[in-house]
Order: C-alpha cells, then structure tokens, then sequence
C-alpha cells in the first residue's frame, strides 16, 4: 500500500468525510471545489492507500441503552510478551469494550467500557474484567457527562 502525501485538497476531503460519512460525491465536490469526476478519483485513491479506513455509522448510546462510560485502568501482574498478549487476545472478545489502549504511566492499559448502568457495569465486571489474565490491579471511574466528543482526527 502506497502512502503518499496528501494535498490541501485531500486534507478537505477527508476533514469533510470524517464528519459526514454519508455525504454525496456531487456534495462534496461542492464543497471542495471540484469536479465531481476529479472529487471521486481522489477519495479512490485516499481509501486505496489506507488514509479511509472505513465508513461508519456512529449510534446513540442511550439508544442502544448504554449511557454509561467506564474508564477503568488496568495494571498487570508482569510485562512479559506472553502476558500482554494473552490480555490484549481475552479483552478484545469483550463485547462491552469499545477501545483498550496500551499505556506509559502507572496503568498498563486503560479500557473503555459502555453499560446500561451501575448494575450492568458489576455484571460486566464479575463476568469479564475479573476473568482478565495476568491482572493485578484495576480500578473503575464512571463518566458523569461527556463534555466534548469527536472522533475527526485532526489534519
């Protein structure tokens, strides 16, 4: 896969996708300025060499019920490969995880967690998070409210 640069003109476009995926290739020709053809050419080529990874279609979670978000930080009981790899393996089937990222600092990891609520977050915990390999420690903090979100990278 190729990685070339990327214009001002492709900056545009993909700032313009991130926030509205689902935008026609006439409208964001427009509101590039260029040709549809030209416009069409180049999100090809930006999904081609991996700048789009996908399309997406971001739900409401209190639609889905689970407005609750857990952030809970993980600390394991060694740093061998075969340690975090088992972990990274048993966390990624866990349905109610949506991001797990590998830390510098005092927590090895850092999950993100979505559930229904206290109740809900306590089954997640007794039937998944505590089954975790290698953990030695873990400690949970609940999102009172979600100031800001994006999920636009910025270019």
């Amino acid at each position: 896969m190729a990685n070339t640069k990327i214009d001002d003109t492709d900056r545009r476009i993909l700032n313009v996708l991130q926030k509205q995926g689902r935008i026609s290739n006439a409208d964001l020709a427009e509101r590039v300025n260029l040709s549809a053809s030209a416009c069409h050419r180049r999100v090809q080529r930006l999904e081609e060499e991996g700048w789009i990874k996908d399309y997406v279609a971001l739900l409401d979670p209190r639609k889905v019920n689970v407005p609750a978000t857990i952030f809970v930080e993980i600390t394991l009981s060694a740093q061998a490969d075969e340690v975090l790899e088992a972990f990274e393996k048993a966390v990624a089937r866990i349905p109610d995880v949506l991001e797990c990222h590998l830390m510098a600092g005092t927590a090895d990891y850092i999950l993100k967690v979505v559930a229904e609520n206290t109740d809900d977050f306590a089954r997640i915990h007794r039937q998944y998070l505590t089954r975790l390999p290698g953990v030695a420690q873990m400690q949970s903090s609940f999102a009172l409210r979600t100031v800001f979100k994006t999920t636009a990278l910025p270019l």
